[in-house]
């Protein structure tokens, strides 16, 4: 008895996932660049799911960014500062963000993220960064180092 409910088991385990018509693929892209004075990364996560429903292929993404922006220098040079402003953009929609000192900063660091159930960022981008400091401004581009 016990064999019969366990062999059972297992075969409406097998059916049920024979007629699960899921398929989840996940992305991951990490995209880095410099310029003279600045560096950054922008990571990019995505989760799509696409199942057969009632004879219609329905799709649902989740996705996920971080955005990292550093100075490359030494924080002591930086200790005039008073407003940093970045942009960057991505087929998925811009990124922007802006950071003022009151006094002489420790760290010269941004962080943004975001997650959303927009558009996708591909693998073969690139991102253009802008950023500005205090009258001066550098523009370079980030790519793919993803493996």
């Amino acid at each position: 008895m016990k064999n019969l409910i366990f062999i059972s088991i297992i075969v409406i385990t097998v059916l049920l996932t024979a007629c699960s018509n899921e398929e989840v693929v996940n992305d991951r892209y990490t995209f880095i660049g410099e310029g003279a004075y600045w560096e950054a990364e922008y990571v990019f996560e995505s989760e799509e799911t696409q199942k057969d429903k009632n004879g219609r292929t329905a799709y649902s993404t989740i996705n996920s960014d971080v955005f990292t922006l550093s100075y490359k220098g030494d924080v002591e040079e930086m200790q005039t500062i008073e407003k940093i402003e970045y942009n960057y953009k991505t087929s998925a929609g811009e990124g922007s963000g802006s950071r003022e000192f009151d006094e002489p900063p420790t760290d010269i660091t941004l962080r943004s993220n975001s997650s959303d159930n927009g558009a996708k960022v591909y693998e073969d981008e690139i991102i253009p960064v802008i950023v500005k400091w205090d009258g001066l401004e550098e523009t370079f581009e980030l790519l793919n180092k993803s493996e």
